[in-house]
């Protein structure tokens, strides 16, 4: 299939309402604990949430512990070489099992040494042969949904939602000349924020704001819109050279093969609803939220480079200036959208008029009231 027949950029891409009538959202879709806990049960728990890399845990034995909306999570790799997802809770008593990101022959609970194979399967129990009719078989791990795309690993906690591919719809087309699964993270911050999820995803989708909050480091922005087909939304950034550096000249080439499309700017996706994967031409970037409350969230920030990039021997030295960026451009988004949070919350507060360069918060913003009950969305007017 052709990308750049079949994905052409815009001015913009508009949802009803039209231009000039269209305004943000109500104020309570930011502030309102109903809200929230609906977001939660309708979206958080039955949509493709981002849990890392498959580099990160290549190995058989390598686990990585992570929380998410549904609780924490253990990422382990099968002695088959296998990839898999698990609650990472003991099924005797419910405490956490391993933390962090480590190396493992076997998972042993730290409260009573109940132990599992990295299958998930039950090994040991100590004490419990004592007790009639306890069986190991039902009493594994509690596994969680997995797919992985392009390196990239996706949980979903609803066993009926459609699968990835389907969720990502044409998104592989655009970007799929990045080759992401060719690439390696190298880096990787985690922000706690005071603010509401979707500020986090909006800000991101729009270039209203750089010339302003961004004045200092990547400055005004342009960009073009694409209609897309599946859960995600793009916009791409138009600049003949990569954007992942500040105030100089790209450390690293193109990536080789890049389409003529991407070569022309960053594409900004949003996959609905908590992540970003920015591919400039050189690199790709991630921000992953993780909802906590009405209020906070947790923004997960990481990079990417061709693995050939990183087997250069001044590599560090190159991507410094990547990682410089991307944690100052997040910063700063983070420092302004804490102080929307406390502008929301006003008495007075009202939706305002949105301009045609917010066409991308439009979508997203009905995206999400699409998926909550009538009476939750209609509370909000």
């Amino acid at each position: 299939m052709n990308v750049e027949t079949t994905l052409v950029p815009e001015p913009y891409v508009w949802t009803e309402p039209p231009l000039g009538d269209a305004k943000s959202a109500p104020t309570r879709f930011y502030t309102d604990p109903a809200v929230f806990k609906a977001e939660v049960e309708h979206i958080h728990l039955k949509n493709w949430f981002f849990a890392g890399r498959v580099e990160e845990v290549r190995n058989p034995g390598d686990y990585k512990a992570l929380d998410s909306v549904g609780g924490p999570v253990l990422l382990v790799r099968g002695e088959d070489g296998v990839l898999r997802a698990f609650a990472n809770v003991c099924r005797h008593r419910a405490s956490i099992l391993l933390e962090g990101c480590g190396h493992a022959s076997n998972i042993i609970c730290p409260y009573h040494a109940w132990n599992y194979r990295l299958d998930g399967t039950l090994a040991g129990a100590p004490g419990m042969r004592e007790v009639p009719k306890f069986e190991k078989p039902p009493h594994g791990l509690i596994p969680i949904r997995l797919e992985v795309w392009e390196g990239s690993i996706f949980l979903n906690y609803d066993d009926h939602a459609p699968d990835l591919m389907t969720h990502l719809g044409n998104m592989p087309e655009l970007i799929g000349s990045h080759r992401l699964g060719e690439m390696v993270k190298t880096w990787h911050i985690e922000i706690e924020t005071k603010c509401n999820w979707k500020l986090l995803l909006e800000n991101a989708m729009e270039t209203y704001h750089t010339g302003i909050v961004h004045a200092a480091t990547v400055g005004a922005q342009r960009s073009v819109s694409f209609p897309t087909q599946g859960e995600w939304h793009v916009i791409q950034v138009q600049s003949n050279r990569s954007i992942a550096v500040l105030g100089q000249e790209p450390p690293f080439p193109v990536i080789e093969g890049l389409s003529e499309q991407s070569r022309k700017g960053t594409y900004f996706t949003v996959i609905e609803p908590t992540i970003q994967f920015a591919c400039a031409q050189d690199c790709m970037w991630w921000l992953a939220v993780r909802p906590i409350a009405v209020d906070r969230s947790v923004l997960s920030v990481g990079g990417c480079f061709p693995k050939a990039y990183t087997e250069l021997p001044d590599f560090e030295e190159r991507a410094a200036p990547y990682y410089k960026r991307w944690e100052a451009v997040a910063l700063e988004d983070v420092g302004i959208l804490e102080k929307q949070q406390i502008g929301l919350s006003s008495i007075l507060a009202r939706p305002g008029p949105l301009s045609w360069r917010d066409d991308m918060v439009l979508a997203m913003n009905r995206w999400v009231m699409a998926q909550l009950p009538a009476h939750i969305v209609d509370g909000m007017a």
